[in-house]
């Protein structure tokens, strides 16, 4: 249909030429195929391709069905595993009675030894760029240990760790409901197989991820098996499903190699960690892996679903069906590989294998990648080397290898420097495709009200940016179609036209081999990515050199036969970016809020250029051989005009739905003077993406009669939320900008609560010989009724507290102020907190405290339910307080 169209266009249009209309083919027969290949990778990333086991599969197999119904009773039948609720302490009991049922119906050929921990410890560390301690009591960790009667305690162990606490507002069906429903049906696996593990496995429950990792920390710290441990398996989501990936590995390249050799569907590849560091998030991997221990392990994470991560919708339902069963498949192979691995050491073992000398190339991280989930390819940095190598040698040697024995050193030097032209030439036109679509994206912000519209519609932001970048590659080759060839036809016998494609195809190989060596010599581990573009160009350069001699080189068949050979690597590279724009995607949304003009369009412009960058990726490849037939400026105007009417058509959809909500933290502040009186109450609101209040105003018109604001509303009038306000969720409160506040009732304050959180002196201070003054205090959480965590701001010329060991954390500084230095506190006592700080510098002591309440009053809960149905409120009370000593 195509096709005829563009002959009758022709026959009316003679601007249009025979040229034209073979690179329209050439055009719309790409995007047939650039579209079976993303259909492809959707298929594979939303697991398609997985038939989950239902909850009567033999009981020698992993059933997703019967993890789903373990989710259900932690995320549905339990109201809240939040700390400070009863739901926590009910999800523990839950398992535990799990775990006596998998005992009491064991084998006699294996010993099972179940264990409730309570934690208590506190700690300095750094989360999102920020240095604080953390103090906790009271955490709960349950512990299964399966090993054969003729183990010993000694024997290192297996540990496999999922947390069963979930954030505030969520029922933490994917986070992490279903790590701690996998790690149950493997557990039941491994006794109903009638498998005995060669090696002792630990199945730790953990109570207390949300908090930082808290109950991580108390097992690794406090548990009596924590030196047994020579492996470990971190479960963790961020989504609903999708792919089970692996972001982190190590410390050591064998952890990555036993994952290789075992998992049926292996998911992840090794850039994944390179990039981790810049996510506003973390996990117990760390705690395991480099801040309280050296224990080779996986972080392997669902990425997919991300709208739910953390929000109400984050339920039974939104599960991406086929992943719980690709995981608990994954795993138990895993589990058992890790078993008969000869790498495995205890903590006794590993530090003996240290010190005799081990290699370095043992305790490097590897290079891995997988193939559409259908293999992995993995090579140590050793390998690496090698072969990243290879194709800078083959770009700096090929021009000898063709033009030496011919025509001379004269000429193939001549060819090299064509070559390095080539690629000055595409490195243009792949910086041409990034600007174009941030460009364009730019532009339509500044005619839209709105940012963020491809939110809810992923599709939208392709539409929009993938045209525009394309055209952006050809941008250059159109404007400037002289190549400046150094070398001379007649002397090396060949077209001027066949040396300029030469020239261009090395080029772009060229580019890609330097990229690849770079990321590598830099000591990271994605350079897989142009490794292997570099590696399929060449057949495919083959089979086109072959196909000229038979079809002539203006021949679209010669163009096929190109095409061809890199339909695998532009497969796997069509699969690494769907998987990382759609991830990117969600993530937009709870990135955090930047303050205007700029804030405004920072979203568009990163969505904007990560597609432009990734379309550089898969098409760029091809180009230095399509580019002659899709270079030309009908083709030009065809993409450009695409991109207009894409922009234009999705300005009228609305960035947010049901299943892609967007997020608002709400905030009931109350502000005491001490245990009894109320300096100050109100609501305060503030957005976690670049679509500020007066757009949530505006279309949530419930919300915005609630809080009595009018047709004369002014965003630069109203009362500001400052981030003092927000201290309560430190650090998370640096994600807010521009927030509001609003008046509310303080009487329902002093109705539900008889007395506030506040902070008193024990003892009277003491003074030391060399003039240092110590105070000891007293916390108490007054009559609140479900603490979630405490914060304390300590302002001051302190030198020392009983925190983290008697050690402070780096201090924050803040423009013109004194350093401060922040303590996180959480865990439900009947005993208050004491604590003492010293100082011995004059001046006062100033400590700031915010607590988190998760109980919601009822106006809050009234104002709460005004927001429609796009937006997920995460709501809590936060109570302020302010002393000086």
């Amino acid at each position: 249909m195509g096709i005829d169209y563009l002959k009758v266009k022709t026959s009316i249009n003679p601007r249009l030429s025979s040229g034209d209309v073979a690179g329209f083919k050439l055009l719309f027969s790409l995007a047939i195929i650039y579209g079976l290949l993303s259909t492809v990778a959707y298929y594979v990333t939303h697991m398609k391709f997985i038939t989950p086991l239902g909850i009567d599969a033999p009981l020698d197999r992993f059933s997703e069905a019967r993890a789903v119904e373990h989710i259900r009773v932690l995320a549905h039948e339990i109201d809240g595993r939040q700390e400070g609720r009863q739901g926590l302490h009910d999800a523990a009991k839950y398992i535990k009675t799990q775990l006596k049922m998998l005992k009491a119906r064991a084998g006699s050929n294996v010993r099972i030894e179940i264990e409730q921990d309570v934690v208590n410890g506190s700690f300095n560390m750094m989360f999102l760029g920020h240095s604080l301690s953390l103090g906790y009591r009271n955490h709960t960790n349950i512990v299964m240990r399966i090993s054969s009667l003729e183990s010993k305690d000694t024997d290192p162990s297996i540990l496999l760790n999922g947390h069963f606490d979930s954030p505030p507002g969520s029922p933490g069906a994917g986070d992490c409901g279903s790590c701690v429903a996998s790690i149950l049906e493997i557990a039941r696996l491994t006794i109903d197989s009638g498998w005995v593990p060669p090696k002792p496995l630990i199945f730790l429950f953990n109570g207390a991820e949300e908090l930082f990792m808290l109950g991580s920390h108390g097992f690794i710290t406090t548990n009596k098996w924590r030196n047994t441990i020579g492996a470990f398996i971190n479960l963790e989501a961020s989504g609903n499903g999708g792919l089970d990936f692996v972001c982190q590995s190590g410390p050591g390249s064998w952890p990555s190699k036993v994952y290789a050799e075992s998992a049926i569907r292996p998911m992840g590849n090794s850039a994944a960690q390179d990039i981790f560091s810049f996510v506003p998030g973390d996990t117990d991997y760390r705690m395991f892996a480099t801040d309280f221990g050296d224990i080779p392990g996986l972080d392997i994470i669902f990425l997919h679903g991300g709208y739910f991560y953390h929000t109400s919708t984050d339920s039974v339902e939104r599960l991406l069906p086929g992943s719980i069963q690709a995981r608990g498949d994954n795993l138990f192979n895993l589990v058992k590989a890790f078993t008969i691995s000869p790498n495995l050491k205890n903590a006794h073992q590993r530090g003996l294998y240290r010190d005799s000398g081990v290699s370095k190339d043992d305790e490097q991280q590897p290079i891995f990648f997988d193939y559409v989930s259908w293999f992995l390819v993995y090579y140590s940095r050793k390998q690496g080397m090698i072969f990243h190598s290879m194709p800078v040698a083959i770009f700096l040697l090929i021009p000898f290898f063709m033009w030496f024995s011919k025509c001379g050193l004269k000429c193939s030097f001549a060819a090299l420097f064509d070559n390095i032209k080539g690629i000055l030439f595409h490195l243009i036109g792949i910086i041409f495709g990034v600007i174009f679509p941030v460009v364009f994206s730019i532009l339509r912000l500044l005619f839209s009200a709105q940012s963020m519209n491809w939110f809810a519609h992923p599709y939208l932001a392709y539409m929009m940016f993938v045209p525009c970048s394309l055209a952006g590659m050809l941008f250059p080759r159109i404007c400037w179609n002289y190549f400046p060839l150094s070398q001379a036809p007649y002397l090396v016998k060949s077209s001027k036209q066949e040396l300029i494609d030469e020239s261009r195809f090395w080029g772009a190989f060229g580019l890609y081999a330097l990229i690849s060596m770079a990321y590598f010599s830099a000591g990271l581990s994605g350079g897989f990515l142009t490794l292997s573009l570099a590696a399929l160009m060449i057949p495919a350069w083959i089979f086109f050199h072959l196909s000229v001699k038979y079809y002539g080189r203006e021949s679209l068949t010669s163009a096929a036969c190109f095409l061809v050979p890199t339909l695998p690597l532009l497969l796997h590279s069509v699969y690494f970016s769907v998987f990382l724009v759609q991830f990117l995607i969600e993530k937009m949304g709870m990135m955090g809020s930047i303050p205007p003009p700029h804030g405004y369009f920072v979203p568009d412009v990163i969505v904007a250029a990560t597609i432009g960058a990734l379309t550089g990726v898969c098409v760029g490849p091809i180009l230095p051989v399509t580019g002659h037939w899709l270079a030309r400026s009908s083709i030009m105007q065809f993409l450009l005009h695409a991109t207009v009417i894409s922009m234009a058509l999705s300005s009228q959809f609305f960035p947010y739905t049901i299943d892609a909500p967007k997020r608002v933290i709400l905030q009931h502040t109350v502000v005491t003077a001490d245990a009894g009186q109320i300096d100050d109450i109100s609501f305060d609101i503030s957005v976690l993406d670049s679509n500020a209040l007066p757009f949530l105003f505006k279309h949530a018109p419930e919300v915005a009669k609630h809080l009595n604001i009018d047709s004369d509303f002014s965003f630069n009038t109203a009362n500001q939320s400052y981030r003092e306000s927000w201290m309560a969720i430190y650090p998370l409160s640096d994600l807010f900008s521009r927030s509001l506040k609003f008046p509310a009732n303080r009487d329902e304050i002093l109705k539900n609560y008889s007395y506030f959180p506040h902070i008193s002196t024990t003892k009277q201070q003491t003074t030391s010989i060399d003039g240092s003054r110590r105070v000891y205090l007293e916390f108490s959480l007054g009559s609140l009724k479900e603490v979630w965590v405490t914060v304390l701001n300590v302002t001051g010329p302190i030198s020392g507290w009983s925190f983290a060991n008697a050690t402070l954390p780096a201090p924050e500084i803040v423009k013109g102020a004194p350093p401060s230095y922040i303590c996180r506190l959480s865990g439900v006592a009947k005993e208050n907190w004491t604590f003492w700080l010293e100082t011995n510098s004059p001046g006062d002591i100033r400590i700031e405290v915010g607590v988190v309440e998760q109980y919601l009053m009822e106006s809050m809960k009234k104002l709460k339910n005004s927001f429609p149905e796009w937006v997920d409120v995460i709501a809590f009370s936060s109570f302020l307080s302010t002393y000086i000593f």
